[in-house]
């Protein structure tokens, strides 16, 4: 899947803004990367307090995109491709100017209890003391009700009441809606936090378990498959599951759980935190992400429920800047990135301009950034003590508009995004990284990630093989097989830029090399010698 964010994609009208024409106009290079869907972020009717997630109109596309007849002709040249559309459907909450949220306060009750109103505390202050996931209260005061909503998100998006059979027919009907259109994917956002347990305040520093994989959300899944996309063989679904845990997603994602077809799950993109905490600067945790990645690699597969396999999104920074080498080793630590998601048992997901090596954002002010978390944040790290200079810095470094800044097309003006003047900046190296120069050249990022693509299609074993890590404690070495009826697949990187031999402790006779980022693979019996980044496929009939 080829996760495209349309805002930053490509604009064909010089607003400086993506639209779904500009998907469109480069389907072509899709094509030629080798993906099967397309999954757009949304492009509904949204005020866009964030960048969309605030739906306003489910049914019709934000005028800033195009229109209705732009999205017809868009499924049209897909389909001409064999390509299919995914798209990102936001049901745990609305805009707050949506019809049902304004008719709410207007004082219809049918409509207020689409959403989560509730009584203040004796002394007037909110139901709870939760944090919304922006920072701040989770809960806003309506004086006229004298009641507050709740917004785990955006003051401007209050989240729906799931528990109410009449939000869930409502939601059924905009998936069969998209579908009539023959749309033939789903992602799901924030989707397992649609089930809201006790409403109580929290005393242990994590509100989450009271609204995250809640009491119902099974329930609710299955019976949104039920009504709607369920009765379409062909229609994959991915759900985007905050916080979540394995256990439950083994009912999300299970074979015959008659709920999704896979799950985003994040906890290998919190190895630089400081636990749940983002918005601080430590290095990479390496051996807490191996443990990551492959527990939910074995105990997935050992329960019959599937993963979406990626390193980065909308709301991630670019994997180049945050686990390889943005300089010397750009080309060699991106190809061993892109290698180590691709030989995993899932789906790979690639976002527009990762298979290019994007990097983060080189802003150096912060009224570059446009991201409504990020800038909340800047605020409250100095309300913490820290000084503009290292909030700052942590902005840059894990803010979500390093995922957003425009694609990088060619070596024009914009990097040939807009001929108007972008929403948000351009990243300054577009000259060096654009697609338009990785086309032709064989040594390219891009064409590795095609290559890797072409690989998944063409053998078996990537697709339905079994999966058994190597070495686990390795400090530098992140190796796998994959083993399929007679055939074994090796993968091995290395991490960091320092050479490492690494012991495989097995027989390597017989293993041909299917891919690699370096020409020559030195290997000797049972040993690897390993490069900078290096990374390496090898195959074999048993």
């Amino acid at each position: 899947v080829y996760q495209i964010y349309p805002k930053s994609f490509y604009d064909t009208n010089g607003d400086g803004l993506g639209d779904l024409n500009g998907v469109t106009e480069k389907l072509d290079y899709i094509r030629e990367l080798g993906a099967d869907y397309i999954w757009l972020t949304p492009f509904f009717v949204s005020p866009q307090k964030d960048n969309g997630y605030d739906v306003e109109d489910y049914y019709n596309i934000d005028p800033r995109y195009g229109t209705m007849e732009d999205f017809e002709e868009l499924s049209r040249e897909a389909q001409k491709r064999g390509i299919k559309l995914m798209l990102d459907m936001v049901f745990n909450h609305t805009s707050s100017n949506h019809e049902w949220f304004q008719k709410a306060l207007a004082g219809d009750e049918r409509y207020k209890n689409y959403y989560i109103f509730k009584k203040g505390k004796e002394d007037g202050s909110a139901p709870t003391n939760w944090e919304s996931k922006f920072g701040g209260s989770a809960w806003e005061y309506v004086p006229e009700m004298d009641e507050y909503y709740l917004h785990l998100f955006h003051v401007k998006q209050p989240d729906l009441n799931w528990d109410n059979p009449k939000v869930r027919k409502e939601v059924q009907k905009v998936v069969r809606f998209w579908m009539s259109k023959g749309v033939k994917g789903f992602r799901f956002d924030v989707v397992n936090l649609i089930s809201k347990d006790k409403f109580e305040d929290d005393f242990e520093g994590d509100c989450r378990r009271f609204y995250t994989d809640g009491p119902n959300i099974h329930q609710y899944l299955k019976e949104l498959n039920a009504e709607s996309f369920g009765q379409d063989a062909e229609i994959i679904t991915v759900g985007e599951m905050s916080s979540t845990s394995m256990e439950n997603c083994f009912g999300y994602a299970g074979e015959d759980s008659h709920e999704l077809s896979m799950v985003f799950s994040f906890h290998h993109l919190k190895v630089d935190f400081m636990g749940n905490e983002k918005w601080v600067l430590v290095p990479t945790d390496f051996q807490k992400l191996k443990d990551i990645l492959f527990s939910w690699q074995i105990g997935m597969a050992k329960n019959h429920a599937w993963n979406a396999v990626f390193w980065c999104n909308h709301d991630q920074p670019r994997p180049v800047s945050r686990f390889g080498d943005e300089g010397k080793y750009w080309k060699k630590s991106a190809k061993m990135l892109a290698t180590i998601i691709h030989g995993l048992r899932g789906t790979p997901y690639i976002y527009q301009g990762e298979e290019i090596g994007m990097t983060n954002t080189d802003f150096t002010d912060i009224s570059q950034f446009r991201d409504v978390e990020s800038l909340n944040h800047y605020e409250i790290l100095q309300q913490k003590g820290l000084s503009k200079e290292d909030a700052f810095r942590i902005i840059q470094i894990h803010s979500r508009d390093n995922g957003r800044t425009p694609m990088q097309w060619n070596g024009e003006n914009h990097g040939g995004f807009t001929k108007g003047m972008p929403w948000i900046g351009v990243n300054e190296n577009y000259s060096k990284v654009n697609a338009q120069s990785q086309l032709h050249d064989e040594t390219s990022i891009f064409n590795y990630y095609k290559k890797l693509v072409a690989l998944r299609k063409e053998l078996d074993i990537i697709a339905y093989g079994d999966i058994r890590p190597l070495d686990v404690r390795h400090p530098s070495i992140i190796a796998y097989e994959r083993i399929y009826g007679e055939e074994k697949m090796l993968v091995v990187c290395n991490f960091y830029k320092t050479e490492v031999v690494w012991d495989s402790g097995m027989d390597l006779k017989g293993f041909e090399t299917l891919l690699g980022n370096y020409s020559e693979q030195k290997i000797e019996e049972s040993k690897i010698s390993l490069k900078p980044y290096e990374a390496m496929m090898l195959y074999r009939k048993r």
